[in-house]
């Protein structure tokens, strides 16, 4: 459409200036309205006099394109209708900033909070706490079980011992910043289509700091804290598992501005045994015996986290058989004094290679037990039959 002339300048289209068609609906205007918005917002533009400008006039464009009596009234009579006041409540105040909301929601206004950042932020001169340090750590299966105490040793930032941690050359001092005048952040009051907006960030001069040091301490550069190896003991509970963690408070990279400091993590990996296994607080492993000891049975030496300890099995005694001994597993952690039990499993062993003398008793054992081992024999195999049929005989 033809753009009216005022006082010899030429007043843009709002439809070209949101960059839209005459024909755009409400919802293609408002999400024009919020991609400009944000582009040229002076939050996201600081100084620079042309997005303000280009901001102003989006503003002034959604105002008029967003309310459908105002809309139909520019369709019809361009700038000329809002001349001279013409735009009345709700209208552009000539100060850069709105008068009222021009159907624009309060979730609307939340959201353009959410799209400039304007809701206040933390200030960066404000103590933090350090940063955590991980490790890992590696123990033995019987020190995991029983606990340990350990030292280690890590490095961390700590303060300069030149400069005491103020950061400044011996015999200087920080000077306050002037733009902030020691506070860290300096406040900006600016007009929108909210009306006037105050906001506080961090300030650019001193980065938050409030000071500025000119002769900064050589030893740390002017951190004032340098890298040291510090050794520390580290006490192990008793029952701590595979990946579990160990939290130190307080031995962690330093605070920043007086903050606590982090806290060290200790991961922790154990060494597979060549005997036990651990499956949560029970121990489990296998003890090999002769034919001799299974058919006989008698007494065994077991070997336990406490030491080897007796252990009577019976006559005929079959491999994969599994006893328990109570209270002999990994010690409870919190709670070290209740303890798992430990799970043995026999393995009955038979021999590769016999001499002439222990194969002529092993078949003199064989005649006299024939009639018996062919009972067995032919009562497996009926049960074979019965479960599948004639295909299977003896």
């Amino acid at each position: 459409m033809l753009c009216l002339e005022g006082e010899g300048m030429t007043e843009r289209d709002y439809y070209e200036i949101l960059g839209v068609d005459k024909n755009a609906s409400e919802t293609d205007i408002k999400r024009a309205y919020r991609k400009l918005a944000k582009k040229y917002h002076p939050d996201a533009n600081p100084g620079d006099k042309e997005a303000e400008q280009k901001f102003k006039e989006i503003n002034e464009a959604y105002e008029v394109l967003s309310d459908p009596q105002k809309r139909e009234k520019y369709d019809q009579f361009g700038h000329a209708a809002f001349s001279n006041g013409a735009a009345g409540a709700g209208g552009f105040d000539g100060f850069g900033g709105f008068s009222g909301f021009g159907g624009f929601g309060m979730d609307d206004i939340f959201d353009m909070f959410d799209i400039f950042g304007s809701r206040s932020r933390r200030s960066s001169s404000q103590p933090t706490k350090g940063e955590n340090i991980r490790m890992s750590m590696e123990l033995s299966f019987h020190e995991a079980a029983f606990g340990t105490s350990k030292e280690l040793q890590i490095n961390v930032w700590d303060t300069c011992d030149t400069c005491g941690g103020s950061r400044v050359k011996k015999g200087s001092h920080p000077e306050t910043c002037k733009k902030c005048g020691g506070t860290g952040q300096v406040r900006y009051t600016q007009t929108t289509f909210l009306g006037t907006v105050s906001r506080v960030q961090t300030c650019d001069n001193c980065h938050g700091e409030g000071i500025i040091i000119k002769d900064p301490c050589p030893a740390c550069n002017g951190k004032g804290k340098v890298r040291k190896t510090k050794t520390i003991q580290v006490d192990i509970p008793a029952g701590i598992d595979h990946g579990q963690s160990i939290r130190i408070q307080g031995k962690g990279e330093p605070g920043e501005r007086g903050g606590p400091n982090g806290d060290l993590l200790i991961t922790v990996y154990i060494r597979e045994h060549p005997i036990f296994e651990r499956r949560g607080n029970d121990v489990y492993c296998e003890i090999p015996i002769t034919f001799v000891q299974a058919a006989l049975g008698g007494e065994l030496v077991v070997p336990t986290l406490d030491g080897n300890v007796q252990y009577t099995i019976k006559e005929g005694t079959q491999t994969g058989t599994v006893f328990r001994l109570r209270g002999k597993g990994i010690p409870h952690l919190g709670n070290p004094k209740i303890r798992g039990d430990q799970y043995v499993e026999v393995k009955v062993e038979v021999p590769t290679k016999l001499n002439e003398a222990q194969k002529k008793i092993l078949q003199e054992f064989a005649n006299i037990s024939g009639e018996e081992i062919y009972q067995q024999r032919k009562g497996f195999f009926k049960k074979v039959k019965d479960a599948f049929g004639d295909a299977f005989g003896n």
